[in-house]
């Protein structure tokens, strides 16, 4: 537990962010967030969907995609930097109960994870081709090279995305500028299809078979707004004096990552384009040979051309990687704290992040992206699209479930059906039309039956429960603002993260009661001396711990005496 308990590398993970910790300026946060659009897949992705669904359908699959993102991404977005809590600790009190959310935390470590191997393959690639190490021991530089980069967090991670800020957007300008400015560009982009790599599709023409292809795909990156949380979380309190800038760098770096997005989809295929007469089918969506070929513009066909290029891309995948790697420490750390009821610090599963990324890379994601994607997608958006509905039409519309957000073991239901049982409805159903049950329409499709059925199921499900397995208990402390020292951990931290245990006979943070697992979840057992605020929903007080000796005579009866040692 002493990894577990030092902050500088914690970041206090699997809990709210307290407000001493906050003290960076809103757009401190928005300039972190927006680490992660460096990356480079965007650049190579777009070519592969052009060269195979044409252009016209390629841009507009992005479009559509990208559109959904943006309006799944506002209420996310709010959520987390209102709240203070990363995606996990939002699904958990957002239809999906305790170990519900347990799944959805496994969904975002496999996007975390995926494109962590994706954008480490597309660095390895420059670094081979500026040292011509073989690529399987590149793959193995870029993956160590990342551990130290991420080890301290935010605190290292904000210093720097806002110190690369300025040499990045340098290179990326001159590279895509140069390309933007030859002769017949522009014109070689609009008609990237699969007549310019010998095949028969599409150039030009919109077909909607093809366009629907690309947005179904292209929906993994819902999940994104996961990654974009895990640092709006370090918002500082919204005031009277920080509103304008608190709302603009909570749009900018959540749903306004979409703009960036399609700024560098627009490039990718646009170097794309200017490199596959130059370089060949093969290698015109690598990001180094498409930066060498346009930086070439400028300076010649040499080894400062391919410099830059190397530069560029490494930069990159260093920006957006050391997201990947940080935001995937945190879901496995939520994942496995639920399965073992232990937590033995983030810093273990971030090595442990980059260990399975290594072994992707090693079996060849960069080939298989677009298939990857496609499967992915009818879960990612399964469950955006159900912790969406709970946000928006659960709580704001129709008030079907209770407006705050309960993320604290003590408090919750195990499972809640109306995020998770929808999601799981949502997935199958999605899946099914993906292996071609329902036909060729509904199987290129596919995502978008998960996304409509995650959007309409939980208000059925909440108003077919009433909405009573949110909250399975709650634990009312005097002075909510004040600061508790934890029973079993005995470190302070603030109300918000605490809750009374009458097992311990205490107070204790949310962290330890989730790692806790000899007291059976006796709290949510109704006692005779709890006060109820709602059908089966009884309240713990500091006050009534007197009962605890009662509740621990009963526990020492059904589970010995050894439950309490």
């Amino acid at each position: 537990m002493k990894l577990a308990n030092d902050p500088a590398k914690e970041d206090y993970s699997l809990r709210y962010t307290p407000t001493a910790f906050r003290k960076w300026h809103p757009w401190q946060v928005w300039i972190t967030a927006i680490g992660s659009l460096a990356a480079m897949a965007g650049y190579a992705i777009s070519g592969s969907f052009a060269l195979g669904f044409g252009f016209s359908n390629a841009l507009g699959g992005f479009l559509v995609a990208g559109f959904i993102i943006f309006l799944t991404a506002v209420p996310l977005a709010y959520y987390i930097a209102d709240r203070n809590i990363d995606i996990d600790l939002l699904t958990r009190g957002a239809g999906f109960g305790y170990l519900g959310s347990t799944v959805t935390s496994l969904v975002y470590a496999s996007f975390t994870l995926i494109y962590l191997a994706f954008e480490g393959s597309i660095m390895a690639q420059a670094i081979t081709a500026l040292t011509g190490l073989e690529i399987h021991l590149s793959y193995v530089v870029v993956s160590v090279a990342i551990v130290p980069l991420v080890v301290y967090g935010m605190r290292f991670t904000a210093k720097f995305q806002a110190w690369t800020q300025p040499l990045w957007v340098l290179l990326l300008l001159i590279g895509v500028v140069s390309v933007l400015l030859a002769p017949g560009s522009v014109h070689a982009m609009t008609h990237l299809g699969p007549a310019t790599r010998g095949a028969k599709g599409p150039s030009g023409s919109l077909v909607l078979a093809g366009l629907f292809a690309v947005a179904a795909a292209q929906l993994s990156g819902a999940a994104q707004s996961g990654e974009q949380g895990d640092y709006l979380r370090f918002m500082p309190n919204r005031t009277s004096e920080n509103s304008r800038s608190w709302w603009a760098a909570v749009i900018l770096g959540g749903p306004g990552m979409v703009f960036i997005l399609i700024f560098a989809f627009l490039a990718g295929l646009l170097l794309t384009a200017y490199a596959l007469p130059r370089v060949g089918l093969a290698s015109a969506n690598v990001p180094v040979t498409m930066f060498d070929e346009a930086f070439s513009r400028l300076v010649g066909h040499n080894e400062i051309a391919l410099v830059m290029a190397g530069a560029l891309v490494i930069l990159s995948q260093l920006k957006i990687n050391i997201m990947n790697a940080y935001s995937g420490s945190l879901s496995w750390s939520n994942f496995f704290s639920r399965i073992l009821h232990r937590h033995p610090g983030r810093v273990i599963w971030l090595i442990f992040q980059v260990a399975l990324g290594l072994v992707v890379m090693e079996a060849g994601i960069f080939s298989a992206i677009i298939q990857v994607l496609a499967v992915y997608s009818n879960v990612a958006i399964a469950w955006i699209a159900c912790l969406v509905s709970d946000l928006v039409i659960n709580k704001k519309l129709l008030k079907l479930s209770p407006p705050l957000i309960e993320f604290k073991r003590a408090h919750l239901y195990n499972f809640n059906p109306v995020g998770f049982g929808s999601m799981l409805v949502a997935a199958a159903a999605s899946f099914t039309a993906y292996f071609g049950v329902f036909g060729s329409t509904a199987k290129e499709g596919s995502a978008f039956i998960a996304l409509i059925l995650g959007l309409i199921l939980p208000p059925i499900v909440a108003a077919i429960t009433k909405g009573r397995y949110y909250i399975a208990r709650s634990s009312e402390l005097p002075n909510g603002d004040s600061e508790y020292d934890c029973c079993r951990c005995e470190e302070t931290f603030e109300s918000l993260d605490m809750a009374v245990c009458p097992f311990h006979v205490g107070t204790i943070c949310s962290l330890c009661c989730s790692t806790d697992g000899t007291c059976h979840d006796v709290c949510k057992t109704s006692t005779k001396d709890s006060v109820s605020v709602g059908p089966g929903i009884p309240v713990i007080t500091l006050t009534d711990l007197k009962s605890t000796v009662v509740v621990n005579k009963q526990l020492s009866h059904l589970y010995g005496e050894e439950a309490h040692a």
